[in-house]
């Protein structure tokens, strides 16, 4: 089949089509767009996304499949601002468990996040099984002191993290928290971390409408990078398979009631004038 399709007799030829596409699958001629080079969609959708009359559909991006915007932007910018600086990562959890379904909801809301060229690419596994959340901090703490026996520059906090584990029975490591959310990909998918930042900024943002907290699982994540085989055995990481992140979510203990400032904005304006 095409890669478009176009209503010729609602298109109105405006090119805004072709004008959107990122990669040059578009152009336009007497009858309107037509893909020249279909083999580079990306599969971002503008084309669709843009068109004023909903003349055009893309196999790869159905229109039946997008949603109508009534309005644009969505919210004010004083309401989003209060909004993004209100997220803060969250190191003490209740012990209740969050539902499936909004487990569900946070991984979800994460494929939506902008990619490298809309490569996507990740996958997710929630755990939610206290024991093997044990075994995963008391695996990596493990992993902390061989680093501190063996590496000529492990990282400076390992020792404090491990003194805490093993002399007060403290999980600095996964904060005790209920569930944990990872994100994995193919090993020979080159954008995986990066889109995972992607991916996992949008899940925590996302967490805050649900009531959830979420905190990137930064030791975990060390331990994980480094293909460390118990970790991988215990999560049953397939061979083809690796870790690109790790969350921590579940319900605030405490609320926050202020939103913390931070270090001054820095930023130069750069004019360039040529002759």
């Amino acid at each position: 089949m095409d890669l478009i399709t176009v209503n010729q007799s609602t298109c109105v030829k405006c090119g805004l089509c072709s004008n959107v596409c990122p990669s040059g699958v578009l152009s336009m001629n007497e009858n309107g767009p037509i893909a020249i080079h279909p083999d580079n969609c990306i599969t971002c959708g503008h084309c669709v996304a843009v068109c004023p009359s909903s003349s055009i559909d893309n196999i790869k991006t159905p229109l039946s499949n997008q949603l109508y915007l009534e309005s644009f932007p969505i919210i004010d910018s004083s309401t989003a601002e209060s909004f993004l600086r209100s997220r803060r990562s969250i190191r003490c959890y209740k012990e209740a468990k969050v539902p499936q379904q909004a487990l569900l909801k946070l991984v979800n809301i994460a494929r939506f996040a902008p990619t490298a060229s809309n490569t996507q690419g990740l996958s997710y596994i929630v755990i939610k099984n206290k024991k093997i959340l044990q075994q995963a901090a008391s695996i990596v703490v493990e992993w902390m002191e061989d680093q501190l026996k063996n590496s000529p520059s492990p990282h400076w906090s390992f020792s404090r993290h491990v003194k805490n584990y093993r002399e007060a029975g403290e999980d600095s490591i996964l904060r005790n928290a209920p569930h944990i959310i990872l994100a994995t990909s193919t090993k020979d998918f080159k954008n995986g971390i990066k889109n995972t930042i992607s991916a996992f900024s949008y899940l925590e943002l996302f967490a805050t409408t649900l009531g959830l907290g979420s905190c990137w699982a930064g030791l975990f994540e060390m331990c994980a990078f480094s293909n460390y085989k118990p970790l991988l055995e215990l999560l049953q990481i397939p061979d083809n398979k690796v870790i690109t992140g790790a969350v921590m979510v579940g319900y605030p203990k405490y609320k926050y009631r202020k939103i913390v400032d931070r270090n001054p904005l820095e930023v130069l304006c750069l004019l360039l004038y040529f002759h």
